[in-house]
């Protein structure tokens, strides 16, 4: 069965998945304003594509959001908040919900990246949990919300990639790759500045929803 919403924009699942990244990781500014929002979804870590969505493409996509009740907005506040209902409209569990927030904002991965990627928002105990989520998520009964990709020539493991914006274009194969343990440490590496530079970018939402 097809999922039941129509698909949404590149910069629709990229505002949903920013508020529900920013619910876990940063608390203390949730629900977010545009402001913090806007600068949410353009951060360069994290992200890709890296985009760079102007105030009023943010709120455009908002009210899509909202009108498929998949954002909220908040009242009670000087300045305009917003919060997520992907958990419920969805009706999935918050794992799953990490690994569908992951692949909004980080595109196609294997189940090795997710599980690193969703690590700050929830801590899978090994890869096999990651895979038996994402088969949950392939085979349910009220629509499918990811896909298993064909494995790209040379490709140690598949990619999974989520079904909210219609099905994935395949990509062409990348150019061969270093040996694997080479590779594994250029990966871990990148991991660990990727890590540093979310922080930072976090750092910046907090800032940018103090000036609101």
């Amino acid at each position: 069965m097809a999922n039941p919403l129509p698909p949404l924009s590149l910069l629709e699942t990229r505002v949903l998945a920013t508020l529900v990244e920013k619910q876990r990781t940063v608390p203390d500014t949730y629900p977010l304003s545009v402001n913090a929002l806007q600068a949410g979804c353009n951060q360069k870590t994290s992200r890709n594509p890296v985009i760079e969505a102007s105030e009023a493409d943010i709120v455009q996509a908002l009210d899509t959001l909202k009108s498929l009740w998949l954002v909220n907005e908040v009242s009670g506040s000087r300045v305009s908040r917003f919060e997520h209902r992907l958990e419920k409209i969805l009706g999935v569990p918050t794992q799953a919900s990490a690994l569908l927030t992951v692949l909004m904002l980080r595109g196609p991965q294997t189940a090795g990246e997710l599980r690193l990627n969703c690590d700050r928002l929830h801590r899978f105990a090994d890869i096999s949990s990651v895979e038996a989520f994402l088969e949950e998520l392939a085979n349910r009964e009220e629509g499918a919300l990811v896909v298993e990709l064909p494995r790209l020539p040379g490709a140690r493991e598949n990619r999974w990639a989520h079904l909210l914006s219609g099905q994935p274009e395949i990509e062409a194969a990348p150019p061969a790759r270093a040996s694997h343990s080479a590779n594994q440490e250029i990966e871990e590496l990148k991991a660990r500045v990727s890590a540093l530079e979310t922080e930072l970018a976090e750092m910046k939402t907090r800032l940018a929803a103090i000036e609101a």
